[in-house]
């Protein structure tokens, strides 16, 4: 099989497409990729890394109020669609799949344009503008969240989960913790705000610190690049607690998931999906800054099933953040609860349903549905 790939933007929407594509290269490795990005973003780092072929398009994304800049948009989309469709004749795939961001979206309409099947891949419980546009020309529309169904067409949307989650399952090193000074045996809560960090997390932790040094916790906080000098001179000022561990990076980040008994963290779709899979508790505090407030949206998808807690940035500081994490961690009934009904959200074969789909479309040669 030959497949084109394309998302970008964020790490949300290309973690997915390189998990799937990861699994499929595993399984079938007779596959032929092609992945459509741009070169600005950073899909052209991490895509080209991994060794995928990879071709750009120059576009950019619609702005919501009026503006000339939209007129530009327009035209730089007909012109991506035409570069689309000779990169697409010349490759000749048997199926194209859009995993979210603007840039996928001249790459799919030009496949549903040419009759080849063509699949949107989207994350989030609330859908982005390219995606909701899509869905009206593509095959299938395959979603992480039971919420997304509602924005899009019954007859071809079909729920497989995020691909990200098929690998943080087999993730397994119980002494990772080790690696930062910590006890494996204690109760850990893992702290993040995301690849760049958060600032009113970062706030909220340093202000705790004399409270986590009385607790049989241990902590676990990843600042991000951005914040790591700025937060580790606070910690020394404060005295950091010997149960507190502070790193500005972590690249094993499966195995310390799969190591933590509390995550918080943002509530991105790519979190949320691996923190499911692994059936791990979590305190939520969803980024305001987000398009449709869709962090929050997420969150209630898992807060609504008593998976995880809802702290809003607005309400957050070192005592609120402390008093949610006593009421989760000293309480084990409590946590066993979340664990569990934070696992029966999970979708740990979503890599699989998703390529499942695919092959369906190429025997049915598209349009089914």
């Amino acid at each position: 099989m030959k497949i084109v790939v394309s998302g970008g933007g964020t790490g949300g929407h290309i973690y997915p497409a390189l998990a799937l594509i990861r699994m499929i290269k595993t399984k079938h490795p007779e596959t032929s990729f092609l992945y459509i990005g741009t070169e600005k973003g950073l899909e052209s780092k991490l895509v080209t890394r991994e060794g995928i072929p990879f071709k750009s398009i120059n576009i950019t994304g619609f702005r919501r109020a009026v503006s000339l800049e939209n007129v530009k948009t327009v035209m730089r989309f007909l012109k991506g669609v035409a570069e689309c469709k000779k990169m697409l004749k010349e490759f000749k795939p048997d199926v194209v799949i859009g995993t979210g961001g603007y840039v996928c979206g001249p790459v799919v309409y030009a496949a549903a344009k040419m009759g080849i099947p063509s699949i949107v891949h989207e994350q989030n419980s609330v859908p982005g503008l390219t995606n909701k546009f899509l869905s009206k020309y593509v095959d299938k529309v395959a979603v992480c969240f039971e919420e997304a169904k509602a924005y899009f067409p019954a007859g071809k949307t079909v729920l497989t989960g995020n691909p990200r989650a098929s690998e943080v399952i087999k993730a397994n090193n119980p002494d990772v913790l080790k690696q930062f000074g910590l006890n494996p045996e204690a109760k850990t809560v893992l702290i993040f705000g995301g690849s760049r960090g958060a600032r009113p997390i970062n706030d909220a932790v340093v202000g705790a610190l004399n409270e986590f040094a009385s607790r049989k916790y241990q902590v676990l906080y990843v600042t991000g690049d951005v914040h790591y000098d700025g937060v580790t001179a606070m910690l020394q000022k404060a005295g950091k607690p010997e149960n507190v561990a502070v790193e500005p990076f972590i690249h094993n980040m499966p195995e310390v998931l799969a190591a933590s008994d509390l995550v918080v963290a943002r509530a991105g779709a790519t979190t949320l999906a691996e923190l499911t899979a692994l059936g791990i508790p979590s305190i939520l505090i969803p980024s305001p800054y987000v398009t449709n407030n869709h962090q929050e949206k997420n969150a209630l998808s898992l807060t609504s099933k008593k998976a995880a807690v809802m702290l809003l940035e607005k309400d957050l500081n070192a005592n609120s953040l402390v008093k949610e994490l006593d009421a989760v961690l000293m309480n084990q009934l409590e946590l066993e609860k979340m664990k569990e009904e934070s696992k029966r959200l999970g979708i740990r074969n979503a890599a699989d349903l998703l390529y499942n789909v695919m092959v369906d479309l190429t025997r049915k040669g598209g349009r089914s549905s």
